[in-house]
Protein backbone atom coordinates (compact mmCIF):
# COMPACT_ATOMS: atom_id res chain seq x y z
CA UNK A 1 0.00 0.00 0.00
CA UNK A 2 2.88 2.34 0.92
CA UNK A 3 4.45 1.94 -2.58
CA UNK A 4 1.23 2.90 -4.53
CA UNK A 5 1.09 5.83 -2.18
CA UNK A 6 4.81 6.76 -2.88
CA UNK A 7 3.37 5.91 -7.14
CA UNK A 8 0.32 8.42 -6.75
CA UNK A 9 2.39 11.41 -5.20
CA UNK A 10 5.32 10.82 -7.39
CA UNK A 11 2.88 11.39 -10.04
CA UNK A 12 1.33 14.65 -8.71
CA UNK A 13 4.85 15.94 -8.46
CA UNK A 14 5.58 15.54 -11.50
CA UNK A 15 2.52 16.82 -12.36
CA UNK A 16 3.27 19.77 -10.60
CA UNK A 17 6.24 20.26 -12.18
CA UNK A 18 4.54 20.54 -15.61
CA UNK A 19 2.18 22.84 -14.30
CA UNK A 20 5.58 25.02 -13.43
CA UNK A 21 7.17 24.33 -16.94
CA UNK A 22 3.74 25.64 -18.41
CA UNK A 23 2.58 28.79 -16.66
CA UNK A 24 6.24 29.85 -15.99
CA UNK A 25 8.06 29.01 -19.23
CA UNK A 26 5.58 27.96 -21.88
CA UNK A 27 2.84 30.73 -20.91
CA UNK A 28 2.75 32.81 -24.14
CA UNK A 29 3.82 30.12 -26.19
CA UNK A 30 1.50 28.59 -28.33
CA UNK A 31 1.12 25.41 -26.42
CA UNK A 32 0.21 27.34 -23.36
CA UNK A 33 -1.99 29.44 -25.34
CA UNK A 34 -3.65 25.82 -26.40
CA UNK A 35 -3.56 24.01 -23.09
CA UNK A 36 -4.97 27.32 -21.26
CA UNK A 37 -7.66 27.81 -23.72
CA UNK A 38 -6.87 31.71 -24.00
CA UNK A 39 -5.21 34.38 -26.70
CA UNK A 40 -2.20 35.64 -26.72
CA UNK A 41 -3.10 39.51 -25.00
CA UNK A 42 -4.53 37.59 -22.44
CA UNK A 43 -1.28 35.50 -22.18
CA UNK A 44 0.86 38.76 -22.07
CA UNK A 45 -1.22 40.34 -19.74
CA UNK A 46 -1.30 37.46 -17.23
CA UNK A 47 2.28 36.75 -17.82
CA UNK A 48 4.07 37.63 -14.35
CA UNK A 49 1.03 36.54 -12.23
CA UNK A 50 0.97 32.59 -14.53
CA UNK A 51 4.94 32.89 -13.38
CA UNK A 52 4.58 33.34 -9.79
CA UNK A 53 1.43 30.87 -9.90
CA UNK A 54 4.28 28.03 -11.42
CA UNK A 55 6.71 29.06 -8.99
CA UNK A 56 4.36 27.50 -6.24
CA UNK A 57 3.43 24.64 -7.92
CA UNK A 58 7.20 23.86 -7.84
CA UNK A 59 7.57 24.10 -4.41
CA UNK A 60 4.42 21.75 -4.19
CA UNK A 61 6.45 19.37 -6.35
CA UNK A 62 9.93 19.86 -4.63
CA UNK A 63 8.57 19.08 -1.15
CA UNK A 64 6.43 16.08 -2.49
CA UNK A 65 10.01 14.89 -3.84
CA UNK A 66 11.73 15.68 -1.04
CA UNK A 67 9.41 14.30 1.57
CA UNK A 68 9.39 10.70 -0.53
CA UNK A 69 12.98 10.97 -0.26
CA UNK A 70 13.47 11.11 3.26
CA UNK A 71 13.55 8.33 5.68
CA UNK A 72 12.79 10.05 9.17
CA UNK A 73 9.71 12.17 8.74
CA UNK A 74 8.89 11.64 5.07
CA UNK A 75 5.31 10.68 5.67
CA UNK A 76 4.17 13.72 7.67
CA UNK A 77 5.87 15.84 5.01
CA UNK A 78 3.96 14.30 2.64
CA UNK A 79 0.74 14.18 4.39
CA UNK A 80 1.52 18.16 4.48
CA UNK A 81 2.66 18.75 0.97
CA UNK A 82 -0.42 16.12 -0.75
CA UNK A 83 -2.81 17.81 1.86
CA UNK A 84 -1.92 21.65 -0.10
CA UNK A 85 -2.63 20.13 -3.46
CA UNK A 86 -5.93 18.90 -2.56
CA UNK A 87 -6.70 22.66 -1.10
CA UNK A 88 -5.13 24.17 -4.18
CA UNK A 89 -7.01 21.97 -6.82
CA UNK A 90 -10.54 22.19 -4.38
CA UNK A 91 -9.80 26.33 -4.16
CA UNK A 92 -9.18 26.21 -7.94
CA UNK A 93 -11.98 24.21 -8.86
CA UNK A 94 -14.35 26.84 -6.78
CA UNK A 95 -12.68 30.49 -8.38
CA UNK A 96 -11.11 28.97 -11.86
CA UNK A 97 -12.77 26.07 -13.36
CA UNK A 98 -14.35 22.85 -11.97
CA UNK A 99 -11.93 20.54 -14.12
CA UNK A 100 -9.04 21.58 -11.72
CA UNK A 101 -11.02 19.51 -8.92
CA UNK A 102 -10.19 16.25 -10.91
CA UNK A 103 -7.17 16.97 -12.67
CA UNK A 104 -4.93 18.32 -9.68
CA UNK A 105 -7.10 17.45 -6.47
CA UNK A 106 -8.16 14.10 -7.23
CA UNK A 107 -4.81 12.78 -7.86
CA UNK A 108 -3.64 14.06 -4.60
CA UNK A 109 -6.73 12.82 -2.57
CA UNK A 110 -6.15 9.52 -3.77
CA UNK A 111 -2.47 9.31 -3.08
CA UNK A 112 -3.41 10.99 0.78
CA UNK A 113 -6.04 7.51 0.79
CA UNK A 114 -3.41 5.53 -0.42
CA UNK A 115 -0.66 7.08 2.68
CA UNK A 116 -3.68 6.75 5.07
CA UNK A 117 -4.45 3.04 4.18
CA UNK A 118 -0.98 2.25 4.33
CA UNK A 119 -0.29 3.88 8.05
CA UNK A 120 -3.29 2.02 9.28
CA UNK A 121 -1.95 -1.20 7.61
CA UNK A 122 1.48 -0.56 9.38
CA UNK A 123 0.26 -0.14 12.63
CA UNK A 124 -1.96 -3.10 12.97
Amino acid sequence: MRRAANIVSAIVALQHIAFMVLEMFLWTHPIGLKTFRMTADVAASSAVLAANQGLYNGFLAAGLLWSLSRKAGGVASQFFFLGCVVVAGIYGAATVKLSILFVQAMPAAVALLLLWLSQRQQAT
